[in-house]
């Protein structure tokens, strides 16, 4: 038969498969995608009750988040029924009514799937709900929605223009802050402004082309925290109660949007690795991570916090110093202010680790670590410097994308030089740092294997715009993110 022949037939075959007596038949539905369209929309809106260990605690009959569990039982206990929605748990409460006190999510929950997710939860069991071997689902939290967000802002700015009093630089002091609703403070020192060169001069022993050429920089006065953010107190951010705060609270009052700051989803592994929590450095998270911690804090507190910017930074470690480290250039004395990989070393695993904050001494200005112990994010995009023949006032390279971005400070990590604890060192951010994370997609809130970072704060004294708050608590990401 010859090869044209063959063809015609094939597409005459084609055509009787789609067209029928009465025209042309619909396209069959393609293939629901399981990890990218069904794992979201129940990690989402099930999971969270719905796992181990929450299930029974919440009323629910049926896991969701393991296959063998979601699929096992009869009529009452089914999550999923492969092929029949309507025997699915997961799918009738999903189509109750909304004031049925059985719909899930339950009513008071602020975000619910949207009919077109629920369809394809509908489509996914109709095809046999496939659900890949082995994986196990996670609870999330939806990004707050972008209109939500500005009226977060609102909120925040509002609360802190009432808390506002107007201080002059030389009234500056330093001072003690309480977080409400819990047993946790921590110090600010004021930051007098001023102008020094940034970066590092050609001859300096351990200096990189990225620290150069060096730019004349005027900074603004700000408070920068003591030492870094500690797990006291990143963990009442990490493991916010956003429920129970807001339980009580009418939708639509400021109060509300005071406390739906976005927050961290409940880490799958111990965050610290078994270095310690406590009075140790929190680390592990991501850029938007840092900048949310911020944005929470101001709202609980009613002060404008936020990360330092990579002039403010680099201003605050040389505390007056040109030289390569903030208490000169004598490498012998580096164990008297700084944890690096030759002096923070576990008596029991035999490998480096972080330490308590505030255990060497500070720089002349009173800051704690700010060479070794863990290195710390900083507001800005990593970018070459670009030479600058005029002074520059408060320089900040906004990041347009997720990476690189910049980290300071070097830290006890065994991969860390001397000369990366320098006070012009820098470190550009890369997603390696998440490489081992398990989840799809990756965490918008953890960096698994960044083991070596955290952060510290500053609080500027002057009062920006809502407008700049904004961008700022959002720079965690992009877009295109």
């Amino acid at each position: 038969m010859p090869d044209m022949f063959k063809r015609n037939i094939g597409f005459v075959s084609f055509i009787a498969l789609t067209v029928g007596v009465f025209g042309v038949e619909k396209a069959k539905p393609l293939k629901v995608n399981f990890i990218k369209e069904i794992q979201p929309i129940l990690e989402y809106n099930c999971v969270g009750c719905h796992r181990e260990g929450f299930a029974k605690e919440h009323g629910g009959k049926f896991q969701l988040d393991v296959k063998n569990m979601a699929f096992k039982g009869g009529r009452e206990g089914t999550g999923v029924t492969p092929g029949k929605p309507e025997e699915s748990t997961v799918y009738e409460l999903m189509t109750l009514p909304k004031d049925d006190e059985l719909v899930m999510p339950p009513a008071k929950k602020q975000q619910k799937p949207t009919k077109k997710e629920i369809a394809l939860v509908k489509l996914w069991i109709e095809q046999g709900a496939y659900w890949p071997e082995g994986l196990i689902l996670r609870p999330r939290k939806h990004a707050v929605a972008v209109e939500d967000e500005g009226k977060i802002v609102d909120s925040i700015y509002a609360k802190i223009q009432t808390k506002q009093n107007p201080i002059k630089e030389r009234g500056m002091k330093p001072y003690k802050q309480d977080i409400p609703d819990t047993l946790v403070s921590f110090e600010m020192l004021p930051i007098k402004g001023g102008t020094f060169l940034m970066g590092s001069p050609l001859g300096e022993k351990g200096r990189r082309s990225d620290e150069g050429p060096q730019r004349k920089v005027k900074v603004s006065p700000f408070w920068m925290g003591k030492h870094e953010v500690t797990w006291d107190e990143y963990h009442k951010f990490m493991y916010y109660d956003k429920d129970k705060s807001t339980r009580d609270l009418l939708d639509e009052t400021p109060e509300y949007y005071l406390a739906v700051v976005s927050t961290p989803t409940k880490p799958y592994v111990n965050m610290d690795f078994g270095m310690g929590t406590g009075q140790h450095p929190a680390i592990c998270m991501t850029h938007h991570a840092a900048v949310k911690y911020c944005q929470w804090l101001s709202a609980k507190t009613g002060h404008f916090y936020r990360l330092p910017t990579e002039a403010e930074w680099e201003y605050a470690c040389r505390a007056g110093s040109s030289t390569m480290f903030s208490w000169g250039d004598d490498i012998d004395d580096i164990s008297s202010y700084a944890w690096h990989k030759n002096n923070s070393m576990d008596p029991i695993n035999f490998t480096p680790k972080y330490q308590k904050v505030g255990l060497k001494k500070p720089n002349a200005w009173g800051l704690h670590d700010m060479h070794g112990n863990v290195s710390e994010w900083v507001l800005d995009a990593y970018a070459p410097y670009e030479p600058a023949k005029d002074v520059l006032e408060n320089p900040w390279v906004k990041p347009v994308k997720l990476y690189p971005r910049v980290v300071r400070g070097g830290s006890y990590d065994l991969l860390m030089k001397f000369d990366d604890l320098r006070s012009a060192a820098r470190v550009a951010s890369n997603s390696d740092w998440k490489m081992q994370d398990p989840q799809l997609p990756k965490s918008i809130w953890y960096h698994t294997d960044a083991r070596f970072l955290g952060f510290r704060i500053v609080r500027p004294l002057g009062m920006p715009t809502k407008e700049q708050m904004r961008e700022i608590w959002n720079i965690g990401r992009p877009p295109e993110e």
